[in-house]
């Protein structure tokens, strides 16, 4: 297939998948503590023992709002409530097709990290990576799945991350700003071995991470709290990208890839520079970390990211202006379809907008090329 642009963002979430998705595919005697759609005064639900989740099949206006904001199928005129767009592979190609959109990776929802007990929400993850490579296969060339990595512990992390690969699934979702255990910590060993080894793209992506936002109560739907949620999500890979690099993660594994899922890329260039000099500094005290474990990294970060860490855009002008800085192979644009944020059904407007300052060559880079390298399409 001739690509032009690829999404290197985009989602499944709760509303749009099958309802019986874990009724169906999780082991008979977890069923009935299995997320299940169930009928409410509010119209259909996922609900998952005494917790109501996210709205199934979409709603319009005020009750289908995600943080304040419609979502884009509104937007764009195509939501019906209870019509799968998103994981109807006919109205999925259609809707990429308008927005002129060769090949979409699609990251998945996030909510079943709510799942409370750890085994069970590993035997959910696991049914949506199977269910996922299923719907992948309807159209290979242009659905590109991101399964999901359990983020309890790192054996059963590095188990589905191989899980993935028997699938065919082209990289995992790893909701990083939500582990209990740092990054850093070597107790994540394993889940950067088995990325190094199967070669399946690691998504270090958004997941909550805040410190003062309420997701409920009386102030959730506050603007002043919404703005908060909404305008600072980018920032939380901070710490996990800081953890990964001067853990020696990737300097123990050169063919572990991340990549930095929705983070936007403005940031980026001060947190390297930021690095690089806490790493000059830290090398100038060699005597103290002799005494300490040593420095596990034999180059300044910002080497590792250029040479491991992807990340991914929607519209940032000030990061495109830095291109030059994070280097034209390691940013690739997202419509974020079909979230709030999304550019879809205006992509082209906005691509034209954003990349009018941008080079042919690095243009193509950001649109295309890399997204098409990384997960060999």
């Amino acid at each position: 297939m001739d690509y032009h642009v690829i999404s290197a963002d985009d989602h499944i979430d709760l509303p749009w998948l099958p309802k019986d998705l874990w009724q169906k595919r999780v082991p008979a005697r977890w069923r009935d503590r299995a997320p299940r759609v169930a009928d409410t005064a509010d119209g259909p639900y996922w609900v998952c023992g005494d917790e109501r989740w996210d709205m199934w099949g979409g709603r319009k206006g005020v009750a289908g709002a995600q943080a304040g904001r419609r979502n884009a199928l509104e937007r764009g005129g195509v939501l019906e409530p209870g019509v799968l767009r998103p994981t109807t592979t006919a109205l999925r190609l259609a809707d990429m097709d308008r927005d002129g959109v060769d090949a979409t990776v699609m990251y998945g929802p996030i909510v079943p990290l709510l799942v409370p007990d750890p085994e069970l929400r590993q035997i959910c993850y696991h049914a949506y990576n199977e269910w996922l490579a299923e719907f992948c296969a309807t159209a290979p060339e242009r659905l590109i799945g991101v399964g999901l990595i359990p983020i309890d512990d790192a054996k059963t992390a590095a188990d589905e991350v191989r899980y993935l690969k028997t699938v065919g699934l082209r990289a995992g979702m790893f909701l990083a700003a939500r582990v209990e255990t740092p990054l850093w910590d070597e107790a994540w060993e394993p889940l950067w071995e088995a990325g190094a080894e199967t070669g399946i793209p690691i998504g270090f992506h958004l997941s909550g991470g805040h410190r003062t936002v309420v997701w409920k109560g009386p102030k959730a739907n506050q603007l002043a709290n919404m703005g908060v949620r909404v305008s600072c999500s980018t920032i939380q890979i901070d710490e996990p990208l800081a953890g990964i690099i001067f853990s020696g993660a990737l300097e123990r594994h050169p063919g572990l890839k991340i990549v930095l899922a929705e983070t936007g890329i403005g940031w980026l260039p001060y947190m390297l520079e930021r690095m690089d000099d806490s790493y000059r500094k830290f090398a100038d005290a060699p005597e103290y970390w002799r005494q300490h474990g040593g420095i596990p990294i034999t180059m300044e970060p910002s080497a590792y990211f250029r040479r491991q860490i992807w990340a991914t855009f929607q519209t940032d002008r000030a990061g495109l202006r830095l291109l030059d800085v994070l280097g034209e192979d390691r940013v690739m644009w997202a419509s974020d379809y079909p979230h709030a944020d999304s550019t879809w059904p205006e992509s082209r407007k906005a691509i034209e907008e954003q990349f009018a300052a941008v080079t042919p060559s690095a243009r193509r880079r950001v649109l295309c090329e890399n997204a098409r390298e990384l997960y060999g399409l």
